[in-house]
This record gives C-alpha cells, structure tokens and sequence, in this order.
C-alpha cells in the first residue's frame, strides 16, 4: 500500500522524509550521516538521537586497522620503486652501510631501510689548475692545466675520501708545481711543454692510485704558460729568437737536401772524366808504342832520311801552335818596328780564349789571323797563325 494511501492512519509515520508525528523537520543532519558513513567501516560509535549510550566508546576496531595498515604498505611499496639512467649508476645503502651496486633502468628498495644516491659514470668532468709557479732556474710563470678524468668506480668516488673532486685538484697542483720546480722556463714556455704535460699525468696518476678515488683520468692539457708581465716582452723576443733559430735550421736542412743531389752528380761526373782521361791516355800511350815499333824498321833502313823526316813533323807540330812572323825586306834597307810583343800577347789571348770555347775558337782564331795580316801589309809584313805551319823551305832542313 503507498505510503499516502487515503484510510491509513499512521500515514504521517511512514512519511519518507522522516516527518513523524506529522513535523516538517527539514533535511537530514550532516553529523549524522557523516556518522553513518564512518560507522560502515566500523569507525566511531553509532548513538540514538537524544543522547541515548552508543554501542562503543571511540575506539578503532580491528577492520579500521587493517584497511588502514592496508593502505600504508600499498604507498609504502609503490613508493620503493625508482629509475636509474642511462648513464648513471646507483648505490644503495641499507641503513646508512654500502649494500650493492645497481645498474641503469627500474629498480625496487624497501623506503626507510634503503637509500640509494645517484653516480654520473660516463660523462667527461673536467677542471682547470692553474697559478703563478717557480721554475728550476728561479723564475715566476703562470701555467694553466685542464684535467679530464671520469668515475670508473661510484663506492670509492663516494665514501673512499671525503670529497673526491677536491682530492684530485690538490693533488693536480701538487704534481703540476712539482714538474714545473724541475723544468726551466724556456722549456716550460716553448719545447718543453709537451714534456711538463706527460710527467704531470704520469705523476698525476700515482699520486691518485693509493687514495682509490674511483677516478681515471682521461687526459690533461697544458695551456699555453706566459711569464709575468712585467718581464712578458722580454720572453716575448727570446721565444721569437727561438723561433729564427729552428726557422734558420730548416732553411739550411732544405738547402742541404737541394746542393747535396747536384754535389753527388759532380762527384759522379768528375770521376766519369777521371775515368774516360786515363783510358784516353793509355790508349794513346798504346798508339805511340805502336807507331814507335812500325817506325823502328824504317830507321833500321834509313835513319837519316827518317830522323829528317821526324824533325820536320816535330816543327809542324811546334809551329801549328805558335804564332809566326815573317818579314820580308827584300829591296829595302828601311828598320820597321813591329810589335811583337802585343802580337803575342794577342795571339795568347786566342789561344785561351778557344781552349774555353770549343765551338767558335777556330773562327775567332781566323778573325785574329786577318786582322793582324791586314796590320802588317801596309808595313810589308806578312803574319800567319793558321792551324798548319806555311813555311817556304828552300830545299833541305833551313
């Protein structure tokens, strides 16, 4: 039956809004249905209206307890999950001591019992070290090294040394001053720096080695070092100096490349004539053997015929080669002056003049020849210095 059914007479008391005894008492209590609510989940105490006893005194029921303990451990495990990058690698510690080493990608720790601290390992760090510095020879120079080291090894990077980053930068001065207090200036500031680079790494290294940092370092770079400016130009014109001098060296090493080849060919050249000469001289020395024994039967048989005939040869020879002056004064007693002495120094000339050009000493020879010949016949003089000898022989040796 409907609740407004006309004929009931207790309709006021089913009223749906809870309007008994026919009050109007408005909308339902906010206490109470917050009481309602938390009584579902057996939290608080469920009273009668009016003040009447409830059926607990405020305690939490053991259901309440659970859902709560329940939840805590749901955000306490998800809250234990956690990423570890790429390039990095994660140390956990469980209650505060080294546990294990985790690499890159999702990971799981119990919160409050472990802990885990982040280590960048495959990223380049670097640092510079630099400072003004005393020199073996006594000097002052300012040097400036980069250093580039990576972490091999997160625990000892971490708890080996206090700081590991500081640890290195000290003992990077450390070894830079100490290779730089055994090392000239001038080596320090110009050839040597390659040197001062290598021992300060290797220094470098085993000073690092016993403090295990965890640290390599990958290379260190030695700036360019400059002295003090008030000695700057100074340094600069020794180094400039230093500059010429290896410039002057390879200038010379180069010219000594190029005249070295053309020395060598000389050389070659001159033994080559060496060697052609005396084959020249031996075998003209096997041809005058020769003619000696084809012309010592001839004198066997006719000596003198043969030593005339020798001797006249002997003078073409002689002759071919020097300069002649006939003077014919037939018809007159008149004394002329020749001279004889600037003819032969001419004739001297020619002569040099085609033992050092052996393809025009013939032409400038018959220049000569005519032009002394021209001189002389307007004084009656005849001058021949042919290649042959042109003597006129009146018959038997003159």
């Amino acid at each position: 039956m409907a609740w407004n059914q006309p004929g009931n007479g207790n309709n006021n008391d089913r009223d749906p809004w809870k309007n008994q005894g026919g009050r109007d008492q408005g909308p339902p209590d906010l206490d109470e249905a917050v009481r309602n609510l938390l009584s579902k989940f057996g939290i608080g105490g469920s009273g009668k209206k009016g003040g009447g006893s409830s059926s607990s005194s405020g305690g939490f029921p053991s259901k309440g307890f659970g859902i709560i303990a329940v939840l805590l451990v749901v955000v306490w495990f998800i809250a234990g999950f956690y990423t570890v990058k790429e390039a990095e690698r994660g140390v956990v510690l469980r209650f505060g001591n080294f546990h294990n080493l985790v690499e890159s990608g999702l990971h799981w720790r119990p919160v409050f019992i472990d802990s885990v601290e982040m280590v960048d390992v495959s990223n380049v760090r670097q640092f510079q070290s630099e400072g003004f510095m005393l020199t073996q020879d006594e000097n002052v120079v300012h040097v400036e090294l980069d250093v580039q080291y990576r972490i091999i090894n997160p625990r000892d990077y971490l708890y080996a040394v206090e700081n590991a980053d500081n640890s290195l930068a000290q003992a990077t001065d450390s070894a830079l001053r100490y290779v730089v207090g055994h090392t000239t200036m001038d080596e320090v500031l110009t050839v040597g720096r390659e040197n001062v680079r290598t021992n300060t790494l290797e220094l470098l290294e085993n000073i690092i080695a016993p403090y295990q940092l965890g640290i390599q370092i990958v290379d260190i770079n030695l700036l360019p070092a400059r002295p003090p400016e008030a000695v700057k130009d100074a340094f600069d014109d020794a180094i400039a100096a230093q500059e010429d001098e290896q410039r002057f060296i390879r200038e010379a090493e180069a010219y000594a490349r190029e005249v070295e080849p053309t020395a060598r060919g000389q050389v070659r050249r001159i033994l080559q004539e060496a060697q052609a000469y005396r084959e020249q001289q031996v075998l003209k020395a096997q041809g005058e053997i020769a003619r000696f024994n084809e012309l010592l039967p001839q004198y066997n048989k006719a000596p003198k015929v043969t030593r005339d005939r020798l001797y006249l040869e002997t003078l073409e020879k002689i002759y071919a080669n020097t300069a002649k002056v006939m003077v014919d004064v037939e018809g007159s007693n008149n004394m002329m002056y020749l001279p004889l002495d600037k003819i032969l120094e001419q004739q001297r000339r020619n002569t040099d003049s085609s033992s050092n050009m052996s393809g025009s000493s013939d032409g400038q020879n018959s220049t000569s020849t005519n032009s002394t010949r021209s001189n002389n016949s307007r004084q009656g003089t005849s001058t021949n210095s042919t290649g042959r000898t042109s003597d006129r022989y009146d018959g038997g040796r003159g």
